[in-house]
């Protein structure tokens, strides 16, 4: 399923400025712990986290991840955008907890 198909069917807000293509998402990862993601996951994932500082930005590039989903309402500052756009990191938001957008991507990804 492609990256933009996701956006619309969870319903997710776009903060960075660049648009959200045809990347094919591979899955997803849901952890807060950098190391962790860096260890685990994968090209093409979508990282849920809570982290919203620009240490999430090399780790997202690092791990060629399609993008990072920020849970509960959580939003980068100005910095953190200004950055994300310079390394073409795609920063999506969700008001909902991370458990539940978890949840949604898995069934999504399932069905496709």
């Amino acid at each position: 399923m492609t990256l933009k198909e996701v956006v619309e069917r969870l319903g997710l807000r776009v903060f960075t400025s660049q648009g959200v293509g045809d990347v094919v998402v591979t899955g997803g990862y849901t952890c807060d712990l950098l190391s962790d993601v860096m260890g685990n996951a994968v090209a093409g994932n979508l990282w849920i986290t809570m982290q919203t500082h620009q240490n999430v930005l090399a780790v997202a590039k690092l791990k060629d991840l399609a993008g990072i989903i920020l849970v509960c309402g959580r939003e980068p500052d100005q910095d953190v955008l200004r950055k994300a756009d310079d390394e073409d990191v795609l920063m999506l938001g969700t008001d909902e907890s991370a458990f539940r957008i978890s949840g949604r991507l898995f069934a999504l990804l399932e069905k496709s």
